[in-house]
């Protein structure tokens, strides 16, 4: 490249740079210094490939994985751990039976209410029940599970579609409201 064109590219990248800083108004720094006076700050760590195991009285009764797993600290308000892309947790029973499942697309976790939200194609399996939704609550509080609505299947292909569905964190027994659905009856009708 000649002179000429150093020249010519320095012309332009000055030009360049008078143009984008004259944009900037003085309200907009006065916007950035009012931003920085409130000091908002956000920490966030990041970690992949995450798996948590989580036991009591030394057996295993949970294991859990995430690709990605923030714990974010905003420094006023409550920290969180998100799982943006997605968790799959595996639960077990003795001698490390798997006794269901849950996987979202999503996760967040608040620390200090103790809750879990499970949000984008959630799916919890166990032996006797599928359930699916958009959105699935887990209170560690009240150790149950609450979702807005969902679908549950059960083995023999019947199916509920219902609103307000709870659960106890085992869902050894399902709560609902307004159901609707097919379900199938063994057994001779016959008189």
């Amino acid at each position: 490249m000649n002179a000429r064109g150093i020249f010519s590219g320095v012309i332009v990248l000055l030009f360049f740079l008078q143009t984008t800083l004259s944009s900037c108004s003085d309200d907009d720094l006065k916007k950035a210094a009012a931003l920085s006076a409130n000091k908002v700050a956000l920490t966030k760590d990041r970690s992949l490939g995450v798996e948590v195991i989580y036991s009591d009285s030394a057996k295993v009764k949970a294991k859990g994985f995430a690709p990605v797993l923030d714990k974010v600290s905003p420094k006023t308000g409550n920290q969180y751990q998100e799982m943006p892309k997605g968790v799959n947790i595996d639960f077990y029973g003795d001698q490390l039976a798997k006794t269901g499942s849950i996987t979202s697309d999503y996760a967040i976790m608040k620390e200090t209410e103790q809750l879990t939200v499970f949000k984008k194609n959630v799916v919890v399996v166990t032996d006797n029940m599928t359930f699916l939704t958009e959105e699935l609550t887990w209170d560690q509080r009240q150790k149950k599970f609450f979702s807005p609505k969902g679908k549950m299947k059960r083995p023999d292909g019947s199916y509920v579609d219902a609103i307000n569905f709870s659960a106890p964190e085992d869902f050894s027994t399902t709560s609902f409201e307004q159901a609707s659905g097919t379900t199938y009856v063994k057994g001779d009708l016959d008189p």
